[in-house]
């Protein structure tokens, strides 16, 4: 396939440009900050400011949009509140804007979101029929799959993908949370009883390759393992994998002061089922939390 890749330079976007890159996929990067040349199997680095991009979306197959501001960044400022919404739903408007003009179009669209849309719940469990959460990240991803599925209406497919908490070697939430377990002084965040439904890179990445190809599916997707884990057993699995106890919570308190709004997303979680993956028949290669945490690991060191 020939795809058109917004996001394809961050923790997610880089392996995922490569994986798709060494399947023999074509790939046009649009990015702020364009290489001067051809990458591996003739992969194509196209500027945001350029307008090679939109005239791309007669050429293309399918899109694939993962850019946004990285949400764990900075403190929850109000500026910063405001950047992480609108590079979001404006790159997403920009690129349905774009879809919208040739008479040729992509076939698909995957679209990341996430598990943010379903705002905080207790011990429930969650698939894709749950309604939208309150609160700042529920409304920025509702809005953001709003925009979204726009696609729809121009006769594109659209797979709306509700990404949980992403492990992988050399970043996201591995790489914060170990440095306190390496020091012996590692432990959960408030009282631990915190649902945290997390997923391993390498299967975000299979699974948006799956969305691409398979045709059935469509919608949103929750990108989450079959089995989400509270925050005090994910912390008790990281301390053993790491031969480290977990012993030193977080208070809430301290939490809120180092991280203000965006301490709740931590304090509060989701219980989220990929219904709609399993069904579909995609299989997690990483469904357990050991495993996944022993493979990032492993790699990362």
């Amino acid at each position: 396939m020939k795809l058109l890749i917004a996001g394809g330079t961050g923790f997610i976007g880089a392996p995922l440009c490569r994986a798709l890159a060494q399947a023999g996929h074509e790939l046009l990067i649009v990015t702020r900050t364009p290489s001067p040349g051809p990458g591996r199997n003739g992969t194509r680095f196209l500027s945001w400011e350029g307008a090679e991009w939109r005239r791309a979306m007669a050429e293309v197959d399918g899109v694939i949009n993962l850019a946004g501001e990285p949400l764990a960044g900075k403190r929850w400022s109000p500026k910063q509140k405001a950047l992480i919404r609108e590079s979001r739903i404006e790159t997403t408007s920009r690129l349905i804007d774009a879809i919208a003009v040739p008479a040729r179009r992509p076939t698909v669209l995957v679209n990341a979101s996430a598990i943010g849309y379903y705002g905080a719940h207790g011990d429930e469990e969650l698939d894709e029929h749950e309604s939208a959460g309150r609160g700042f990240l529920a409304d920025t991803c509702q809005a953001w799959e709003v925009e979204a599925r726009r696609a729809e209406t121009l006769g594109v497919r659209v797979v709306r993908l509700r990404i949980g908490v992403v492990l992988g070697p050399g970043g996201g939430a591995v790489a914060k949370m170990t440095p306190p377990f390496r020091c012996w002084i590692g432990g959960p965040l408030g009282n631990g009883r915190q649902w945290m439904s997390w997923v391993h890179l390498e299967d975000v990445l299979r699974l948006i390759e799956w969305a691409l190809t398979h045709p059935a599916l469509s919608g949103a997707v929750n990108v989450t393992s079959p089995q989400p884990a509270t925050m005090r057993a994910f912390c008790e699995t990281l301390g053993e994998v790491l031969k480290r106890p977990s012993w030193a919570p977080v208070p809430p308190l301290v939490l809120r002061l180092l991280l203000g709004e965006m301490a709740e997303v931590l304090l509060t979680g989701q219980r989220v089922i990929p219904a709609a993956a399993l069904r579909s028949g995609f299989a997690f290669r990483f469904p357990q939390l050991r495993s996944a945490l022993e493979a990032c690991l492993r790699r990362a060191a």
